[in-house]
């Protein structure tokens, strides 16, 4: 990283041990201050922070620096002395040390800057950082998030390769398929009124390339999704994909296992394979989420038995109905729980689905405070709740009273201030149904995608006990998040027509859309499968970041536009014409 001696022949990183040496440095004005006569400037620049000191004896030197501003590039040249044992500073790796300047050249001056580089602790809209996102990249947090990024990326590259993997690259310009969410379409000049797809994902294309016999590939893929946004998606993301031929679920677990173990390395963190395991329907039962947070302890408990010997008539005639009811005790949840508190849960459980929701404060004295207890006498005791614990209850249908206590699940640890029994908690999600009954449609939907293998065991239940069939289909969860998730993949073509017709694809629109691969699983395809990750979220996680928006060097705002650049915008209309596409004006919205 030291570029041309015509600018530095060491970067600041370098001064920390070379006391008495001649150096030529470069980089931007961190910081400028004035001493009585003699001026100190932090010189900044990727590898860290050097103290440069302007002498007045020094006097070209001396009167340059005082008129350098915030973000002025500069070269200069200069011997490294040691600081006096009073002027150290341990807060940087070059504190000891300090450059005594001779000469500076100015390279490129700043203007004042939209937002201070030096002070972090400025808050600065994401709209004013992502608008001057290469002025952002300067302050340490966002630097040293791409840095990491690099540093797991290659140790990604280093795990898969030294398993046998291929780097082998997929089309950006494909056809549009069916995959769970819209694709960005691009149309063709050549072959007017056709377009392309930028894939949702290198999905089909690497199974080919199993049927080409590669056998093991990966590739750090780009992936464009035209979904709604939120903290951890954006329209175009970063994709760790791989597939691998003659293998089972086990040694695809093994695989990414490994490259998880190297990226957690190089974060720092020393994670242990192989990680646990959980069926879906447990992770449902337990948890009420397929992406559940283990670092914390407490589950969904079923009180449905006890509910019918209480002369509480909500609850005895959701379980005589087939419902049942469930319960959450939270840790500590209770102490300052209020009636306005209760009222604002029950509300949310609502929004979230629910009819309603019970709350449960167990008091110091080990009595219940509820607006029904006088019905849940001994609720404590058969739940496990202590003095100062919170009971939340819904009684529905299993399904909803599950994932309505899984989402309040998901939130309580950061309401109730909950310290985690664990750093990091690692999960594969297995054994997910294979398709979803889509009321609305009144069809079947693939629960992953069409091209998911179901359990051997169960192919024969395909079409007689279809909601019982389970996939060959794994997600890795990482502290709650989702991080990626695979399967096994049909290389059968009879079961993958079954699969089809079962989600309503018939054989011409089979044919239309997915020939290619029907064409290929006829001319040999060997068993496969795989595993997509989004790198993004992965190094989000390690970096400590909310949003992956925080990772990436260019990112979009929540909604999909990006500041810097002023994307998506107008195109010229001779553009259009070109491609024989008309722009038509969005509807005014009606007055109300």
């Amino acid at each position: 990283m030291i570029g041309s001696e015509r600018f530095r022949t060491h970067v600041c990183a370098d001064t920390s041990d070379g006391e008495g040496q001649q150096v030529r440095l470069a980089g931007w004005v961190h910081r400028r201050r004035d001493h009585g006569g003699v001026v100190f400037i932090d010189l900044r620049d990727r590898s860290g922070i050097v103290q440069l000191v302007f002498h007045p004896e020094q006097a070209e030197a001396h009167v340059a620096a005082g008129h350098l501003s915030p973000e002025d590039v500069l070269s200069v040249t200069g011997t490294i002395v040691k600081r006096s044992a009073e002027t150290v500073n341990d807060r940087i790796p070059t504190g000891r040390v300090e450059v005594a300047v001779d000469a500076v050249e100015m390279l490129s001056e700043a203007d004042p800057m939209p937002f201070p580089v030096e002070d972090e602790s400025v808050e600065v809209s994401e709209e004013v950082r992502l608008t001057h996102r290469y002025v952002d990249l300067r302050r340490s947090r966002g630097l040293r998030a791409l840095e990491l990024r690099s540093r797991i990326s290659s140790a990604i590259r280093g795990s898969l390769e030294g398993n046998g993997f291929l780097d082998v690259e997929t089309p950006m310009l494909t056809r549009s398929t069916p995959e769970g969410a819209r694709d960005f379409l691009v149309p063709s000049r050549l072959h007017q009124g056709s377009w392309y797809a930028l894939p949702q994902s290198p999905q089909l294309f690497k199974q080919l390339l199993m049927v080409g016999g590669i056998e093991r590939y990966y590739q750090i893929a780009r992936c464009f999704r035209d979904e709604d946004l939120r903290a951890d998606r954006q329209p175009e993301f970063t994709q760790v994909d791989v597939e691998a031929s003659f293998v089972e679920p086990e040694q695809v677990y093994g695989v990414v296992e490994d490259f998880i173990v190297a990226a957690g390395a190089e974060a720092g963190h020393a994670f242990i394979a192989p990680f646990a395991r959980m069926g879906w329907e447990e992770a449902i039962r337990r948890f009420g989420s397929d992406r559940p947070d283990l670092r914390y302890a407490f589950e969904i408990q079923d009180w449905s038995e006890q509910a019918l010997k209480t002369d509480f008539a909500v609850f005895k005639k959701t379980v005589e109905g087939e419902g049942v009811i469930r319960a959450l005790v939270v840790p500590g949840g209770g102490a300052e729980f209020s009636r306005k508190d209760g009222d604002d849960l029950v509300a949310e459980a609502q929004s979230l689905g629910a009819k309603g929701l019970v709350w449960v404060v167990v008091t110091e004295d080990g009595s219940l405070r509820s607006p029904v207890a006088k019905f849940l006498e001994g609720l404590d005791a058969d739940l496990g709740a202590s003095a100062g614990d919170l009971i939340a209850m819904v009684a529905d249908e299993e399904m909803v009273a599950s994932t309505v206590l899984g989402s309040l699940r998901a939130r309580f640890p950061t309401r109730y201030r909950m310290e985690p029994e664990a750093e990091w908690a690692m999960s594969w999600i297995t054994d997910f149904p294979l398709v979803d009954w889509n009321a609305d449609e009144k069809r079947w939907d693939s629960t992953h995608h069409p091209f998911t293998a179901p359990k051997p065991e169960h192919l024969e239940m395909l079409e007689s006990d279809t909601a019982a069939v389970r996939a060959d289909a794994y997600d890795l969860v990482i502290n709650g998040v989702e991080v990626g998730g695979g399967s096994i993949r049909i290389h059968d073509r009879d079961v993958q027509q079954r699969v089809f017709e079962l989600i309503g694809v018939g054989p011409e629109e089979a044919e239309e859309k997915f020939s290619f691969l029907l064409q290929a699983l006829k001319l040999g395809a060997p068993p496969h499968g795989g595993f997509a990750l989004g790198l993004d979220r992965l190094v989000m996680l390690l970096a400590g970041e909310d949003s992956i928006r925080e990772v990436m060097a260019f990112p979009k705002t929540a909604t999909g536009s990006d500041p810097l650049t002023g994307a998506p915008a107008p195109v010229d209309t001779a553009q259009l014409d070109e491609l024989a596409v008309e722009s038509v004006a969005p509807e005014p919205e009606p007055e109300a």
